[in-house]
């Protein structure tokens, strides 16, 4: 006997069957090889760096000083902004200088003041007076001040071109981190460059200024003499009625170096000479000079800082690194003779 057959399909049943889709299998997945290793790198010890700890509870903070605690020493000198005062802070016996600024000012003003002051705490330059405080007491403001304990450089001569040129160094590169910051002095001179007895020169007596001439003299945008002024300030019809403050620094820097120099303001006329008389010889005569026995890189430099353009004096950054600085640097200048003196304190 044959075995049983089934039924052919019917012809469209059997075109159904082959037309429909069979099932696709599930994607196999990758399998993973055990016997597969990456080496790690190699770790050098000696160019391991240690990351920075974050601060714990025992580090030392400042601690904040207290108007109480101040003890007036004596009285070092005043000027047209206000009355400077050697103090001494009895818990902890350091002695700073508290400039006492004068004048009953509107509430505008004052916190015009306070503000740029809070601003001035955070300036921190080895070559830049520092200022740690500041108090409104009994309607004044004062200032709490790095106290430079041999005065200012005022009436000081310096012939040694190798000192003079350490010095000149000290106040561009505080004159530049000034002027990185977009802060302009507008009163470099002489009375306002201080040194200590570590031989430290630093730039004093900045930024508040600035907001002290609207409030003395409303119809006078400068503090005290225009002796060391930029002809284009004092003459606002020079340079189109443009001012420059950094190029301003820069001619007054000029004006102080050469007349360390010389022994003597270099214009013709005294410097507390009246109005009209410097005015002249400021904005109207040639730009003084440095005279020919000086060498010529400091011949050149006094040039480059006293041009009657402000806009070809060199920069701050571009003056540290003429050749009156670079052939003088620290290592091989003799600051000893420097005088130092107490005389204008």
């Amino acid at each position: 006997m044959r075995p049983l057959q089934p039924p052919p399909l019917p012809p469209a049943a059997a075109t159904t069957t082959t037309t429909s889709p069979s099932p696709m299998p599930p994607p196999r997945r990758p399998r993973r090889r055990t016997d597969l290793t990456l080496p790690l790198p190699q770790r050098d010890p000696a160019l391991a760096v240690p990351l920075p700890l974050p601060p714990t509870s025992s580090s030392p903070l400042p601690t904040p000083l207290h108007f109480s605690e101040l003890e007036r020493v004596h009285r070092i000198g005043s000027g047209t902004g206000g009355t400077v005062y050697k103090v001494l802070h009895r818990p902890t016996g350091r002695l700073y200088a508290l400039k006492v600024i004068y004048g009953n000012h509107e509430d505008s003003v004052r916190i015009q003041m306070c503000r740029e002051i809070v601003i001035l705490r955070d300036v921190d330059h080895p070559n830049v007076v520092r200022c740690h405080d500041m108090f409104d007491h009994n309607g004044e403001i004062q200032v709490l001040l790095e106290f430079m304990d041999k005065g200012s450089l005022e009436g000081i001569h310096i012939p040694s071109e190798p000192a003079l040129s350490d010095l000149t160094r000290q106040v561009l590169s505080g004159l530049y981190y000034l002027h990185k910051h977009k802060i302009v002095h507008r009163d470099i001179k002489p009375s306002n460059l201080l040194i200590n007895s570590r031989r430290e020169v630093k730039i004093a007596d900045f930024g508040v200024s600035r907001v002290l001439a609207q409030t003395m003299d409303p119809c006078n945008s400068s503090v005290g003499t225009i002796a060391y002024m930029s002809p284009e300030r004092i003459n606002t019809d020079l340079n189109h009625g443009q001012y420059d403050g950094y190029a301003g620094d820069i001619w007054s820097l000029g004006v102080s170096i050469l007349e360390f120099y010389l022994g003597k303001f270099p214009f013709s006329v005294g410097r507390q000479g009246d109005w009209a008389s410097l005015m002249w010889a400021i904005c109207m005569s040639q730009p003084p000079e440095a005279p020919a026995t000086a060498s010529r890189e400091f011949r050149e430099f006094i040039a480059c800082c006293l041009q009657r353009d402000p806009a070809r004096r060199l920069s701050a950054v571009l003056l540290l690194r003429h050749p009156f600085i670079t052939q003088n640097s620290p290592a091989s200048t003799n600051t000893s003779s420097m005088p130092m003196n107490q005389a204008h304190q």
